[in-house]
């Protein structure tokens, strides 16, 4: 006993974990859901250290760190500045920056922080699923700096999407279609939508709900779902410029020159066009739903998005509530689709998929 206590005793000791010093930026609803995640991880192996948070308001930062339950009362008493989420940290950079602020101008500079050695976490579609030249600087910036680029939560909340289409892509898989439901709230809506009811009574449903953003166009007029479809091409090796995916847009002309105040009122418009649709549907015994969907075939890659006329048998006409379902064509998966289903919108869920990226790479480069 005597020997095993001085063999412990001098035996080298195991140098503690520097914590990864992280910055986030948006304290919104998924912005929120993380710091709350956050407050949770007593222990967590690499530790993590909080040293910025900031809203398009107020910053506050502090190499000591900030406990994640007291970022919001800390920001409420902090000096307030024009776009505060884009003020420069103090001292030296953050080992990872998280953008969950759904902003433009920080989307645009994460080509520059990863330039700098900063690592990206983003729930953002702005950074990769925009134009190609923006997606190419990220692509770029990182492998010159080798710094990582955390944007599981882009897509699907999470779902191993960009994780499986780049394994297959990496391991010499070539990919011949991907066709998703890529929009929690579309996923709902035309799987609430039952034809006898008016179309706009559902939108309103969902809005009030959170489903949907406050404005609901946004949601209706299938650029969010394009941004992730190009995210998602460009994933599989192809590298799509946004006006090369087609966007067929639910909301018309009219509605789209309303004034915000006077959307709900004007969004009796679209009863009539989603009722004759669903009724050409149901004739057939189909569904209708929301697809984004890319096609290679020949070598030619066509890409759009809009309502599809579905067969029940189809692999996108299951799933429920505002779940997300891709179906992945391959070499290896070319006769049966690999699908993937989950819970593709929330906080909660986002928030997670933050958070393991920012694990992921704590963990993989030793912060």
């Amino acid at each position: 006993m005597e020997a095993l206590a001085r063999a412990i005793a001098t035996a080298p000791r195991k140098r503690a974990a520097v914590a990864a010093e992280i910055a986030l930026l948006g304290v919104g609803t998924v912005g929120s859901a993380l710091l709350q995640r956050l407050d949770r991880l007593h222990g967590a192996i690499p530790p993590l250290r909080l040293v910025h948070v900031a809203n398009s308001r107020r910053s506050i930062t502090t190499g000591d760190g900030i406990a994640p339950a007291e970022a919001h009362d800390r920001l409420a008493t902090a000096s307030s500045s024009r776009d505060a989420t884009l003020d420069a940290f103090d001292g030296s950079a953050p080992a990872i920056v998280i953008d969950a602020s759904g902003s433009e101008a920080v989307a645009a500079r994460h080509a520059d922080w990863l330039a700098q050695g900063v690592h990206v976490v983003t729930a953002s579609k702005l950074g990769q699923g925009v134009s190609l030249a923006r997606w190419q600087a990220i692509q770029s910036a990182r492998r010159a700096a080798r710094t990582q680029y955390g944007d599981a939560a882009t897509v699907g909340a999470g779902l191993p999407l960009l994780r499986s289409l780049r394994a297959l892509h990496d391991g010499g898989d070539a990919i011949t279609g991907i066709a998703g439901v890529l929009s929690g709230s579309m996923a709902w809506l035309f799987g609430a939508y039952d034809g006898l009811r008016p179309f706009s009574g559902f939108v309103r449903q969902a809005r009030e709900a959170g489903y949907t953003e406050p404005d609901p166009r946004e949601d209706l007029s299938g650029e969010d779902v394009r941004r992730k479809l190009l995210i998602l091409a460009r994933a599989a090796g192809f590298p799509l410029d946004a006006d090369d995916v087609h966007v067929d847009s639910l909301v018309p002309a009219s509605l789209a020159r309303c004034a915000v105040g006077d959307v709900d009122a004007a969004l009796d418009v679209l009863d009539g066009p989603l009722r004759e649709r669903f009724a050409q549907a149901y004739k057939h015994g189909e569904k209708l739903r929301h697809v984004a969907r890319l096609d290679i075939v020949d070598g030619r890659v066509t890409a759009r998005v809009g309502v599809e006329s579905l067969s029940p048998g189809d692999a996108l006409a299951a799933g429920q509530g505002t779940d997300n379902r891709v179906a992945i064509r391959c070499d290896r998966y070319d006769a049966q689709p690999l699908v993937i289903q989950g819970p593709g919108a929330g906080a909660g869920v986002t928030a997670a998929a933050l958070l393991d990226d920012v694990l992921r790479i704590a963990r993989s480069t030793a912060l």
